[in-house]
C-alpha cells in the first residue's frame, strides 16, 4: 500500500472556498478510480489556508495511473495556480 500526504499553502488573498470547490471535484472523480483506497481533503484547524490531501493507493502503479487521468490533468493545474507552496510525500509501509 502507498500513502500520500500532499500539503499545500494557499497564496495570500486566495479565497479558501474557491480552492475547496475545485479540490472537491478532484476528490469525487478520484474516489471512482480503481486502486484508490482513500482520498480525502483536510483543512488545518488553526490556519484554513493550509489544505492537505491524504491518500491511500493499492500500489505505485495505481498512483501513477491516477496522475495520468483526465480529471487530474484538468483540475490540478488550476489548483496549482492558487497555491503558494506544495509539499508531497509518498510513503511505503515499513514491515
Amino acid at each position: 500500500m502507498i500513502k500520500v500526504v500532499a500539503k499545500c499553502k494557499l497564496k495570500p488573498g486566495v479565497k479558501v472556498d474557491e480552492y475547496l470547490v475545485q479540490a472537491r471535484q478532484l476528490v469525487v472523480e478520484t474516489r471512482k478510480e480503481e486502486g484508490c483506497i482513500t482520498y480525502a481533503l483536510h483543512q488545518d484547524i488553526n490556519d484554513p489556508s493550509i489544505v492537505t490531501m491524504l491518500e491511500e493507493w493499492v500500489d505505485e502503479e495505481a498512483l501513477n495511473q491516477h496522475n495520468q487521468t483526465e480529471h487530474v490533468r484538468r483540475i490540478v493545474p488550476g489548483l496549482r495556480e492558487l497555491r503558494e507552496s506544495t509539499e508531497i510525500n509518498i510513503y511505503r509501509e515499513v514491515e
